[in-house]
């Protein structure tokens, strides 16, 4: 699941990211309002729900919220200030802001209004996803074959599971090797351009491990699908 955070305390907003990677969240950091409409603008399908801070250089986020919806963009938006009077609250909420957090604030309270948030969202997927014969287990980090006698559970990476998440959620889908990296790469990272072929390669191996079948099938030319059996 891909958010995006617009905070421009360095510390702070330092934290909240590696707490969500923690999470197994893929998180794009920027510090800059205008940056983060201008990657909006063109990506905002791609984002599950914004962290957003309310005093930004460049485009508040009262702006950014409001440009938002002015756009009919419904993505989901957790307003984050240190601006806490009532007054406040009702000019975030009234911008387009589903949900307002103000500063300090701990973590724990942070990811509660965000499994709130994603529970509205239309992109939003249970933890345990199952698609045919496979579930993902989120809280152990593996994906449990149910077509074994008995159940094979198999131990993932964060970003195997991030993978099979994304391919999961898109069945039958062909989804491009550069569509994959877009989504589950952040901004910080500069992935090699065969870095997904790379972790299709391990997860095959894991299944093979295992006595399982891999559902990911390579179509040449054009990327990878979740192959659902009939």
């Amino acid at each position: 699941m891909r958010l995006l955070l617009v905070e421009d305390e360095t510390d702070l907003g330092l934290a909240i990211k590696q707490v969500l990677v923690s999470e197994k969240y893929v998180v794009d950091w920027l510090t800059d309002g205008e940056q983060a409409w201008l990657y909006l603008e063109s990506q905002w399908t791609d984002y599950t729900v914004a962290i957003v801070d309310w005093l930004l250089p460049g485009l508040s986020g009262l702006e950014l919220c409001q440009k938002l919806r002015s756009h009919h963009n419904p993505l989901p938006v957790l307003m984050l200030t240190a601006l806490g009077q009532p007054e406040n609250r009702v000019m975030g909420l009234d911008a387009g802001a589903d949900d307002y957090l103000v500063k300090p604030f701990v973590m724990a309270e942070l990811l509660a209004r965000l499994r709130a948030l994603q529970r509205r969202s239309p992109q939003w997927q249970p933890q345990n996803l199952t698609v045919g014969q496979l579930t993902l287990d989120s809280a152990n980090n593996a994906v449990v074959v149910m077509a074994q006698h008995p159940p094979q559970t198999i131990p993932l990476t964060v970003k195997e599971f991030q993978i099979l998440t994304y391919l999961m959620q898109n069945p039958n889908r062909i989804l491009p090797g550069s569509k994959i990296r877009q989504q589950l790469w952040d901004l910080d990272e500069e992935p090699i351009s065969n870095v997904v072929a790379a972790q299709i390669r391990l997860l095959r191996r894991k299944f093979a491990k295992h006595d399982c079948h891999c559902p990911i099938e390579t179509v040449p030319g054009q990327g990878y699908r979740w192959v659902v059996q009939p």
